[in-house]
């Protein structure tokens, strides 16, 4: 795994930043665990390992496998065929080519992005960039430059990191593909996403994003992955893409840890 040069040619250490940072995190934790057993990254169970959750955590964990809609990647019931599209998919056309999500959103899964992005556990993101790794199986072998979505400056300085960076650096380091940082900017702040309506989603991050000034020099025709936490109403990555797609990329796809589906009475 690479992470892309900047336009002034010299090469961003955030990955190695973020790498040294997780290493200080399994050298405390190591230590802690000399004291206390590790436990269970979702219920806090003793493990007699560091493999993150217990067995029946692990065990609600509702990977997503097909049959599932090519587009949006929403699990079916049944094998409808293979170019069977979700009736979301066909009302709105999302303006990716394909999502992909490794589970789906539940008690666990939002529970191991909530320690993730707010509880200081920087090295869960090995363990979810695992099961996101293989649910994208079909995106790595066109060799893509993966891109995580940003943070504002500001939150990025009160949270210390993106967990969506370090998501995609655990990806680059699985998949051997490049990682792209800057490809993509926040350049607007706006609130969280939590507790908004779908419309609200749509308007609280529109106008949010910007490319970098010389984006096809640096995807050089490589479609882009685009990495993320949790997929809800899609309405971040979405803003995202539409400003890829206006300055020239060709094909974008989209990974997520979890995503929520319609009809499981989990909002977020």
């Amino acid at each position: 795994m690479a992470v892309m040069e900047t336009g002034a040619g010299e090469v961003k250490e955030i990955g190695h930043v973020a790498r040294l940072r997780q290493r200080l995190a399994g050298l405390r934790n190591g230590l802690l665990d000399l004291i206390y057993p590790p436990g269970c990254a979702a219920c806090n169970a003793p493990l007699a390992g560091a493999q993150g959750l217990c067995s029946q955590c692990f065990a609600d964990l509702r990977q997503i496998s097909a049959p599932l809609c090519p587009v949006l990647g929403i699990p079916f019931e049944t094998d409808l065929g293979p170019e069977t599209r979700s009736a979301e998919a066909l009302a709105d056309p999302p303006p990716f080519a394909r999502a992909r999500a490794a589970v789906a959103y539940s008690a666990v899964a939002g529970r191991l992005v909530s320690r993730l992005k707010y509880g200081d556990r920087p090295e869960l993101a090995r363990f979810c960039a695992r099961l996101m790794a293989a649910a994208g199986a079909e995106f790595w072998p066109s060799d893509p430059i993966i891109v995580p979505v940003p943070l504002h400056a500001s939150r990025l300085r009160f949270r210390r990191y993106n967990q969506s960076m370090l998501l995609a650096l655990e990806l680059g380091r699985m998949t051997g593909c490049r990682v792209d940082p800057h490809l993509i900017r926040r350049h607007r702040k706006t609130r969280q996403q939590v507790g908004l309506s779908g419309d609200g989603r749509l308007r609280n991050v529109q106008g949010a994003f910007s490319v970098h000034p010389r984006v096809l020099e640096r995807l050089a025709g490589r479609p882009v992955v685009l990495v993320d936490d949790v997929y809800t109403t899609g309405a971040t990555v979405k803003a995202a893409i539409r400003v890829l797609k206006r300055a020239g990329t060709a094909e974008v796809n989209v990974i997520t840890f979890a995503r929520v589906v319609i009809g499981e009475d989990l909002p977020i």
